[in-house]
């Protein structure tokens, strides 16, 4: 059903349950969702295994530094 789903939209790659958990994770991420919470709700060991999970990189978080404010 999802990738019906995702092909009735115009996206041809497959779409499963386990696409739609690493876009809640990296969602969560980017809007500002603790980092510890989404390792508990995604069941990891650990915060690095999260944000390669839903894949963070170095030069995401760089820039996430830079855009601060201090």
């Amino acid at each position: 059903m999802l990738n019906e789903a995702a092909r009735s939209v115009g996206i041809t790659e497959r779409i499963g349950t386990h696409s739609l958990r690493k876009t809640f994770g990296y969602f969560a991420y980017k809007q500002g969702i603790d980092l510890a919470m989404i390792q508990k709700l995604l069941n990891h060991s650990s915060q690095t295994e999260t944000l390669r999970y839903i894949g963070i990189t170095q030069e995401q978080m760089d820039e996430i530094v830079l855009k601060l404010e201090l």
